[in-house]
Protein backbone atom coordinates (compact mmCIF):
# COMPACT_ATOMS: atom_id res chain seq x y z
CA UNK A 1 0.00 0.00 0.00
CA UNK A 2 1.47 3.12 -0.86
CA UNK A 3 1.50 6.45 1.11
CA UNK A 4 -0.83 8.38 -0.70
CA UNK A 5 -3.77 5.34 -0.70
CA UNK A 6 -2.83 5.47 3.22
CA UNK A 7 -3.13 8.94 3.32
CA UNK A 8 -7.07 8.62 1.28
CA UNK A 9 -7.81 6.00 3.66
CA UNK A 10 -6.70 8.29 7.26
CA UNK A 11 -8.45 10.87 5.55
CA UNK A 12 -11.91 9.67 4.22
CA UNK A 13 -11.95 7.79 7.89
CA UNK A 14 -11.45 11.21 9.68
CA UNK A 15 -14.74 12.27 7.73
CA UNK A 16 -16.74 9.80 8.16
CA UNK A 17 -16.07 9.71 12.04
CA UNK A 18 -16.84 13.45 12.64
CA UNK A 19 -19.70 13.15 10.53
CA UNK A 20 -21.69 11.75 13.66
CA UNK A 21 -20.59 13.50 17.24
CA UNK A 22 -19.46 10.86 19.97
CA UNK A 23 -22.20 10.43 22.36
CA UNK A 24 -20.54 11.63 25.52
CA UNK A 25 -17.22 13.42 26.47
CA UNK A 26 -15.63 10.68 27.81
CA UNK A 27 -16.37 8.69 24.34
CA UNK A 28 -14.41 7.99 21.42
CA UNK A 29 -15.84 7.05 17.91
CA UNK A 30 -12.85 4.64 16.37
CA UNK A 31 -12.12 3.12 13.35
CA UNK A 32 -9.04 0.51 12.46
CA UNK A 33 -6.75 1.41 10.31
CA UNK A 34 -5.23 -1.46 7.84
CA UNK A 35 -2.45 -1.76 10.11
CA UNK A 36 -1.59 -4.34 12.34
CA UNK A 37 0.23 -4.62 15.39
CA UNK A 38 1.04 -7.36 18.18
CA UNK A 39 -1.73 -5.70 19.82
CA UNK A 40 -4.20 -5.53 17.21
CA UNK A 41 -4.61 -2.65 14.88
CA UNK A 42 -4.10 0.87 14.87
CA UNK A 43 -7.10 3.14 14.83
CA UNK A 44 -8.57 6.56 13.49
CA UNK A 45 -10.90 8.34 16.60
CA UNK A 46 -12.56 11.11 16.98
CA UNK A 47 -14.12 12.73 20.67
CA UNK A 48 -17.02 14.47 21.53
CA UNK A 49 -15.09 17.62 20.68
CA UNK A 50 -14.30 16.76 17.29
CA UNK A 51 -10.54 16.13 18.31
CA UNK A 52 -8.67 14.25 15.97
CA UNK A 53 -6.70 10.89 17.18
CA UNK A 54 -4.42 8.10 16.43
CA UNK A 55 -4.30 5.35 19.04
CA UNK A 56 -1.37 2.74 19.08
CA UNK A 57 -2.52 -0.39 21.12
CA UNK A 58 0.07 -1.41 23.59
CA UNK A 59 0.41 -3.49 26.35
CA UNK A 60 -1.68 -2.77 29.69
CA UNK A 61 1.61 -2.11 31.29
CA UNK A 62 3.28 -0.20 28.84
CA UNK A 63 4.30 3.45 29.82
CA UNK A 64 4.16 6.19 27.46
CA UNK A 65 6.16 9.65 27.55
CA UNK A 66 4.43 12.48 28.41
CA UNK A 67 5.80 14.62 26.06
CA UNK A 68 4.85 15.86 23.28
CA UNK A 69 2.24 17.74 25.51
CA UNK A 70 1.53 21.21 24.40
CA UNK A 71 -0.61 23.78 22.62
CA UNK A 72 -1.26 21.46 19.13
CA UNK A 73 -0.29 18.29 19.70
CA UNK A 74 -0.45 15.73 23.21
CA UNK A 75 0.49 12.00 23.55
CA UNK A 76 -1.42 9.80 26.68
CA UNK A 77 -1.42 6.71 27.42
CA UNK A 78 -5.53 5.54 26.93
CA UNK A 79 -7.93 2.69 26.92
CA UNK A 80 -10.76 1.92 25.39
CA UNK A 81 -13.51 -0.73 26.48
CA UNK A 82 -16.21 -2.11 24.87
CA UNK A 83 -18.73 -4.88 24.50
CA UNK A 84 -16.48 -7.67 23.66
CA UNK A 85 -12.78 -5.93 24.89
CA UNK A 86 -10.39 -3.79 26.68
CA UNK A 87 -7.71 -2.36 24.91
CA UNK A 88 -4.69 0.41 26.07
CA UNK A 89 -3.40 2.47 23.49
CA UNK A 90 -0.86 5.31 22.93
CA UNK A 91 -3.19 8.02 22.21
CA UNK A 92 -1.70 11.06 19.72
CA UNK A 93 -3.96 13.72 19.99
CA UNK A 94 -4.39 16.92 17.69
CA UNK A 95 -5.44 19.91 19.85
CA UNK A 96 -5.56 22.56 17.02
CA UNK A 97 -7.93 22.10 13.65
CA UNK A 98 -5.84 24.33 11.99
CA UNK A 99 -3.74 21.71 11.63
CA UNK A 100 -5.35 18.85 10.24
CA UNK A 101 -3.49 18.49 7.21
CA UNK A 102 0.39 18.07 8.71
CA UNK A 103 -1.22 16.04 11.48
CA UNK A 104 -2.91 13.77 8.89
CA UNK A 105 0.88 13.43 7.14
CA UNK A 106 2.46 12.81 10.78
CA UNK A 107 -0.10 9.77 10.83
CA UNK A 108 0.61 8.39 7.70
CA UNK A 109 4.34 8.83 8.59
CA UNK A 110 3.82 7.21 12.40
CA UNK A 111 1.59 4.19 10.50
CA UNK A 112 4.40 3.73 7.55
CA UNK A 113 7.01 3.15 10.15
CA UNK A 114 4.42 0.83 12.10
CA UNK A 115 3.97 -1.29 9.14
CA UNK A 116 7.76 -1.89 8.94
CA UNK A 117 8.19 -2.45 13.01
CA UNK A 118 4.73 -4.30 13.88
CA UNK A 119 6.27 -5.70 16.99
CA UNK A 120 7.84 -2.17 18.42
CA UNK A 121 4.92 0.24 17.23
CA UNK A 122 6.01 2.59 20.15
CA UNK A 123 9.48 2.62 19.06
CA UNK A 124 8.02 3.67 15.64
CA UNK A 125 5.94 6.16 17.05
CA UNK A 126 8.56 8.02 19.11
CA UNK A 127 11.26 7.94 16.27
CA UNK A 128 8.51 9.72 13.97
CA UNK A 129 8.08 12.13 16.07
CA UNK A 130 11.43 12.98 17.05
CA UNK A 131 12.49 13.67 13.06
CA UNK A 132 8.95 15.58 13.17
CA UNK A 133 10.69 17.70 16.38
CA UNK A 134 14.11 17.53 14.60
CA UNK A 135 13.04 19.84 11.44
CA UNK A 136 12.22 22.19 13.79
CA UNK A 137 15.44 22.65 15.60
CA UNK A 138 17.51 25.15 14.29
CA UNK A 139 20.87 24.09 12.69
CA UNK A 140 23.97 24.98 14.70
CA UNK A 141 27.77 24.78 13.90
CA UNK A 142 29.21 21.64 12.48
CA UNK A 143 31.42 19.35 14.50
CA UNK A 144 35.28 19.60 13.89
CA UNK A 145 37.19 16.83 12.56
CA UNK A 146 38.87 16.46 16.05
CA UNK A 147 35.06 16.42 17.28
CA UNK A 148 34.03 14.00 14.97
CA UNK A 149 36.83 11.38 15.94
CA UNK A 150 36.30 11.52 19.22
CA UNK A 151 32.14 11.08 19.13
CA UNK A 152 33.01 7.99 16.95
CA UNK A 153 34.73 7.00 19.38
CA UNK A 154 32.68 6.98 22.30
CA UNK A 155 29.65 5.77 19.90
CA UNK A 156 31.56 2.31 19.31
CA UNK A 157 31.55 1.66 22.89
CA UNK A 158 27.79 2.97 23.50
CA UNK A 159 26.98 0.47 20.69
CA UNK A 160 28.54 -2.01 22.65
CA UNK A 161 26.88 -1.31 25.63
CA UNK A 162 23.39 -1.23 23.85
CA UNK A 163 23.63 -4.32 22.32
CA UNK A 164 24.06 -5.87 25.93
CA UNK A 165 21.36 -3.17 27.16
CA UNK A 166 19.02 -1.07 25.42
CA UNK A 167 18.80 1.32 27.49
CA UNK A 168 22.19 1.22 28.09
CA UNK A 169 22.42 5.26 26.80
CA UNK A 170 21.81 6.12 30.24
CA UNK A 171 25.47 5.68 31.08
CA UNK A 172 27.14 7.91 28.18
CA UNK A 173 27.70 11.14 30.07
CA UNK A 174 30.16 12.37 27.63
CA UNK A 175 27.94 14.70 26.17
CA UNK A 176 27.09 16.19 29.42
CA UNK A 177 30.66 17.59 30.06
CA UNK A 178 31.30 14.37 33.01
CA UNK A 179 34.79 13.63 33.92
CA UNK A 180 34.29 10.20 32.51
CA UNK A 181 32.47 9.34 28.88
CA UNK A 182 30.74 6.80 30.68
CA UNK A 183 29.97 6.25 34.23
CA UNK A 184 27.69 3.61 36.09
CA UNK A 185 28.22 4.43 39.10
CA UNK A 186 31.36 1.94 40.59
CA UNK A 187 32.58 1.74 36.75
CA UNK A 188 33.35 4.12 34.33
CA UNK A 189 35.51 3.81 30.98
CA UNK A 190 36.91 7.03 28.94
CA UNK A 191 37.52 7.16 25.48
CA UNK A 192 40.46 8.89 23.32
CA UNK A 193 40.95 8.46 19.65
CA UNK A 194 43.65 9.25 17.31
CA UNK A 195 43.90 9.79 13.51
CA UNK A 196 47.85 9.85 14.10
CA UNK A 197 49.91 6.61 12.19
CA UNK A 198 52.48 6.95 14.83
CA UNK A 199 52.07 6.72 18.70
CA UNK A 200 49.65 6.45 21.29
CA UNK A 201 49.60 9.55 23.27
CA UNK A 202 46.03 10.45 24.84
CA UNK A 203 45.11 14.06 25.44
CA UNK A 204 43.67 13.99 28.96
CA UNK A 205 41.59 16.97 30.12
CA UNK A 206 42.07 18.08 33.79
CA UNK A 207 42.99 17.20 37.32
CA UNK A 208 40.38 14.76 37.81
CA UNK A 209 39.65 12.92 34.66
CA UNK A 210 42.55 9.48 35.17
CA UNK A 211 40.86 9.62 38.35
CA UNK A 212 38.65 6.18 39.14
CA UNK A 213 34.85 6.93 40.93
CA UNK A 214 34.84 6.41 44.44
CA UNK A 215 35.62 2.53 45.81
CA UNK A 216 35.28 1.47 41.74
CA UNK A 217 37.51 1.58 38.48
CA UNK A 218 38.59 3.24 35.57
CA UNK A 219 39.07 1.84 31.95
CA UNK A 220 40.49 4.12 29.71
CA UNK A 221 39.85 2.78 25.80
CA UNK A 222 41.95 3.97 23.31
CA UNK A 223 41.35 3.89 19.36
CA UNK A 224 43.56 4.96 16.24
CA UNK A 225 40.84 5.27 13.62
CA UNK A 226 41.50 6.36 9.79
CA UNK A 227 39.87 8.22 7.43
CA UNK A 228 38.77 6.16 4.17
CA UNK A 229 36.44 6.87 1.15
CA UNK A 230 35.44 3.46 -0.22
CA UNK A 231 32.28 2.62 0.08
CA UNK A 232 32.46 -0.52 2.07
CA UNK A 233 35.29 -0.39 4.09
CA UNK A 234 35.13 0.68 7.69
CA UNK A 235 31.97 2.04 9.18
CA UNK A 236 30.00 5.20 8.20
CA UNK A 237 30.12 8.04 11.10
CA UNK A 238 25.80 8.36 10.08
CA UNK A 239 25.51 4.80 9.54
CA UNK A 240 27.35 4.16 13.26
CA UNK A 241 24.77 6.67 14.40
CA UNK A 242 22.20 4.92 13.16
CA UNK A 243 23.23 1.51 14.30
CA UNK A 244 23.14 2.66 17.91
CA UNK A 245 19.59 4.34 17.70
CA UNK A 246 18.03 1.18 16.09
CA UNK A 247 19.42 -0.83 19.47
CA UNK A 248 18.31 1.87 21.76
CA UNK A 249 14.73 1.44 23.54
CA UNK A 250 14.45 5.22 23.88
CA UNK A 251 15.57 6.95 20.47
CA UNK A 252 14.23 10.34 21.60
CA UNK A 253 16.97 10.27 24.77
CA UNK A 254 19.74 8.99 22.30
CA UNK A 255 18.70 12.01 19.88
CA UNK A 256 18.76 14.91 22.34
CA UNK A 257 22.65 13.00 23.75
CA UNK A 258 23.92 13.72 19.97
CA UNK A 259 22.28 16.97 20.00
CA UNK A 260 23.85 17.59 23.39
CA UNK A 261 27.20 16.71 22.15
CA UNK A 262 26.60 18.86 18.63
CA UNK A 263 25.67 16.27 16.37
CA UNK A 264 22.36 17.02 15.39
CA UNK A 265 19.69 15.60 13.67
CA UNK A 266 19.24 18.29 10.72
CA UNK A 267 22.96 18.01 10.26
CA UNK A 268 23.46 14.18 9.65
CA UNK A 269 23.14 14.80 5.88
CA UNK A 270 26.43 16.68 5.82
CA UNK A 271 27.94 13.99 7.57
CA UNK A 272 27.30 11.23 5.08
CA UNK A 273 30.94 10.71 3.43
CA UNK A 274 32.76 10.18 6.54
CA UNK A 275 33.76 7.36 7.20
CA UNK A 276 36.68 5.48 9.44
CA UNK A 277 38.30 1.97 9.60
CA UNK A 278 39.70 1.43 13.37
CA UNK A 279 43.36 0.21 12.95
CA UNK A 280 43.90 -0.18 16.53
CA UNK A 281 42.03 -0.63 19.63
CA UNK A 282 43.31 -0.69 23.23
CA UNK A 283 41.84 -1.27 26.70
CA UNK A 284 43.88 -0.30 29.62
CA UNK A 285 42.61 0.01 33.77
CA UNK A 286 43.71 3.08 34.98
CA UNK A 287 45.83 2.18 38.33
CA UNK A 288 47.48 4.34 40.79
CA UNK A 289 50.54 3.31 38.15
CA UNK A 290 49.24 4.15 35.10
CA UNK A 291 50.70 7.25 33.83
CA UNK A 292 49.11 10.71 34.68
CA UNK A 293 48.43 13.55 36.64
CA UNK A 294 45.67 13.90 38.88
CA UNK A 295 44.43 15.97 41.80
CA UNK A 296 44.55 12.73 44.13
CA UNK A 297 48.39 11.75 43.47
CA UNK A 298 49.17 15.52 44.22
CA UNK A 299 47.38 15.48 47.60
CA UNK A 300 48.97 12.15 48.62
CA UNK A 301 52.58 13.70 47.87
CA UNK A 302 51.60 16.93 50.30
CA UNK A 303 51.02 18.82 46.97
CA UNK A 304 48.29 21.26 46.35
CA UNK A 305 47.07 22.98 43.60
CA UNK A 306 44.81 25.60 42.48
CA UNK A 307 45.30 24.98 38.93
CA UNK A 308 42.37 25.37 36.36
CA UNK A 309 41.81 24.08 33.06
CA UNK A 310 44.72 21.33 33.01
CA UNK A 311 45.30 19.53 29.84
CA UNK A 312 48.60 17.16 28.55
CA UNK A 313 49.20 14.30 27.03
CA UNK A 314 49.80 10.64 28.39
CA UNK A 315 52.40 8.58 26.40
CA UNK A 316 50.91 4.51 25.98
CA UNK A 317 53.57 3.86 23.50
CA UNK A 318 55.60 1.00 25.36
CA UNK A 319 54.68 -1.46 27.82
CA UNK A 320 53.96 -0.85 30.71
CA UNK A 321 51.08 -0.12 30.77
CA UNK A 322 49.55 -3.73 29.41
CA UNK A 323 46.44 -3.38 27.82
CA UNK A 324 43.74 -5.76 28.02
CA UNK A 325 43.42 -8.87 25.88
CA UNK A 326 40.17 -8.46 23.65
CA UNK A 327 38.47 -11.32 25.12
CA UNK A 328 38.54 -9.25 28.58
CA UNK A 329 36.68 -6.58 27.16
CA UNK A 330 33.28 -7.69 27.38
CA UNK A 331 33.35 -8.23 30.97
CA UNK A 332 34.30 -4.76 31.79
CA UNK A 333 31.19 -3.85 29.60
CA UNK A 334 28.65 -6.23 31.04
CA UNK A 335 30.14 -5.04 34.53
CA UNK A 336 29.47 -1.40 33.01
CA UNK A 337 25.72 -2.27 31.88
CA UNK A 338 24.73 -4.12 34.92
CA UNK A 339 25.11 -0.80 37.10
CA UNK A 340 22.08 1.55 38.02
CA UNK A 341 23.88 5.04 36.88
Amino acid sequence: MSDETLRRIVENTWHALEAEQASSERRLRATPLPIDTEQGPVSAAVDHDGFRHLLIPVPANRKIRSSPDGPVLRLSKRALEDADSYQSYADLMLLEGDFGDLFTELCVDVLAATRESPHTPVKALYGVLDRWKALFRAQGPLLTPEQIAGLFGELMVLKRTLEMDPSAHRLWRGPSGHRHDFWGGATAVEVKTSASAQGRRPRIHGLDQLEAPTGGDLWLVWFRLQRVTAAGVGIGFTELIGQTLQLCDDERALLDLLAEAGCRPTDTDRYHEIRFSVGEERWYRVTPEFPGLTGEALASAGLTTAALDVAYSIDLSGEPPVSLHSHEVPAVLERLTQEPA
